[in-house]
């Protein structure tokens, strides 16, 4: 059955990847880098989405923001077929708006993206790194003040998409497909983490009006526009492929 899923997946092509990393955070190669790659990949358009500037070890320089734009304008002359856009993959935290991007830097970005991750202070992230290590005392509290921490920040900031979701840490995806179908966000299913896994995409699907997006999360120029193994997954939680945005059939 999965071979017949991978069959179908080749009658897909990805029309545009929200989520790629470069070197102004986690990432290898250049914005140009990435956006050749697009290009060739004939995406219609790309954005650069380096980790939230909270993260200790690799989020994003607040001052190279104005190189970055700088980057992408460049990218948008050079490359006048495709729309190359400027995003940060913020991370999600406890208080204040929920996020490491504070509301007023929203207008240095074309839209925000969110997820969570280690590496910061107030996010849980050593119970949560514990609990990914096998060390599950306590899970339910945590999935509990999880699942808070990400809908606090979706409902205080406009949130084009939710990461990884389930990445991490226990999270209650039904009740964050709520949410997100509340507040209009899609939810990602993500070809580097594995996550949404099928079980995750299978929960997320029962909420109705919510919609997913594949994306690479290029962290190399090689996968960006990496998304098969993501249909793959999708198919496999019996999800309709028409709710995923940024993919069509073959022509």
């Amino acid at each position: 059955m999965e071979n017949n899923y991978a069959k179908i997946a080749d009658n897909y092509v990805m029309t545009y990847d929200l989520h790629t990393h470069t070197t102004y955070s986690h990432g290898k190669g250049s914005v140009e880098d990435n956006v050749r790659q697009a290009f060739d990949k004939n995406l219609e358009y790309i954005a650069i989405s380096d980790h939230g500037p909270g993260h200790l070890f690799y989020g994003i320089n607040r001052n190279e923001l104005v190189n970055m734009r700088n980057d992408i304008e460049r990218m948008n002359v050079k490359y006048p077929r495709m729309g190359v856009k400027m995003s940060v993959e913020a991370n999600t935290i406890k208080g204040g708006n929920g996020l490491d991007v504070r509301k007023e830097e929203f207008e240095e970005f074309d839209f925000i993206i969110a997820g969570y991750h280690y590496g910061l202070f107030g996010c849980g992230c050593i119970r949560n790194w514990l609990w990914n290590k096998g060390f599950r005392l306590g899970e339910e509290s945590l999935r509990r003040s999880n699942t808070q921490m990400v809908e606090h920040a979706l409902r205080e900031n406009d949130i084009a998409i939710l990461t990884h979701p389930g990445d991490k840490g226990p999270f209650d995806i039904a009740h964050l497909a709520k949410v997100c179908a509340e507040t209009d966000t899609l939810m990602e299913i993500n070809t580097w983490h594995g996550h949404m896994t099928v079980e995750e995409i299978r929960i997320a699907a029962e909420e109705p009006n919510v919609k997913f997006i594949i994306s690479s999360d290029a962290h190399t120029p090689d996968r960006v526009g990496d998304f098969k193994e993501g249909v793959v997954r999708a198919l496999e939680a019996g999800l309709d492929l028409s709710r995923i945005v940024n993919i069509k059939e073959r022509e």
